[in-house]
Parts: C-alpha cells; sequence; structure tokens
C-alpha cells in the first residue's frame, strides 16, 4: 500500500472514532498525555503544542466540528510509562473522551488492558502492538498506518526488489 492509501484510512478510522463519540456531546474532549519536559522534549513540545494549536484553530475558525467545541488537558508525562498511567488514571473521568493518544509505545502497552476494561479507544500511530492490528482480539485499540510487522516487511519487500 502507499503511503496516502494508509494516510487515507487513517483519516477515515479517527472520522469513525471521533464521530461515533461526539453525536451525543456539546463538547469533545482530548486527554493529552504530553511530554514537554524530559529526554524526548524537542519532539513533545513540538507535537503537543500544534495539536492544541490545531484544536484552537478548529474551535476559533469553523465553530469546532459540527457545532462540537474540542476541549483537552494536559498532563505531563515526561515519556515516563509510570507518569503515562497516572496521567490516564487522572483525566480518564471525563465522559467526554473522544481517544487516548500517548505517542509513546511505552505508555501504548501499559494502557491496553485499562482501554479495554475501560471500553475507550486508543489510538497507535506508527507504533504499538502488532497483534492490536486484529481487532477482534483488541477491539478498543486503533494501530493507524504502521506497525512493526508491516515496516518490517516494508524494508524487506524493498531490499528483495
Amino acid at each position: 500500500m502507499t503511503f496516502f492509501s494508509h494516510l487515507k484510512k487513517t483519516a477515515i478510522a479517527t472520522a469513525f472514532v471521533l464521530g461515533a463519540t461526539a453525536v451525543h456531546a456539546d463538547e469533545q474532549y482530548f486527554p493529552l498525555q504530553s511530554y514537554r519536559v524530559g529526554p524526548y522534549a524537542a519532539g513533545g513540545t513540538g507535537f503537543f503544542g500544534g495539536f492544541i494549536d490545531y484544536l484552537n484553530l478548529i474551535n476559533i475558525r469553523d465553530g469546532g466540528v459540527n457545532g462540537v467545541k474540542l476541549t483537552w488537558s494536559e498532563g505531563e508525562t515526561q515519556y515516563e510509562v509510570e507518569k503515562g498511567v497516572e496521567v490516564y488514571e487522572r483525566l480518564k473521568s471525563n465522559p467526554d473522551i473522544a481517544a487516548w493518544n500517548p505517542l509513546s509505545v511505552g505508555i501504548a502497552y501499559a494502557m491496553i488492558d485499562r482501554i479495554t476494561d475501560d471500553k475507550v479507544p486508543l489510538i497507535t500511530i506508527n507504533h504499538g502492538r502488532t497483534d492490536t492490528t486484529d481487532g477482534r482480539v483488541f477491539p478498543y485499540v486503533f494501530p493507524l498506518l504502521l506497525n512493526p510487522y508491516s515496516e518490517t516487511s516494508g524494508i524487506v519487500n524493498y531490499i528483495a526488489s
């Protein structure tokens, strides 16, 4: 598959996940497990700052998504699993959660059992467990774009060609 077909599937899946929960709410809540300090702060600061800017843009320019305002709160993880789980436990009580996207393999692994019990979507973009690709086994984990198996397959296929 090409990158753009993966991107298209990602956009459709994200719209499905977000649309399914936003129907009954005036607000759609995004819990952010950010890392603006610590060893990965250089990447986390830009990503989470940009994500918040985008949510603000959609609210200001478009009045939200179909009238649904996008809200969020941020919990600092320093890219540490224990802190990521603590942020999950602290922020999970909001009833309007769209989905979790920790942007961390370790935090995502630690959350799988919790999100399954809590029935809240977990998005893993280009990381996470390969076996979550089978939605029958992990119905609340959405591995978008690539996983370790498909990445390795791509490398092997490229070398073979």
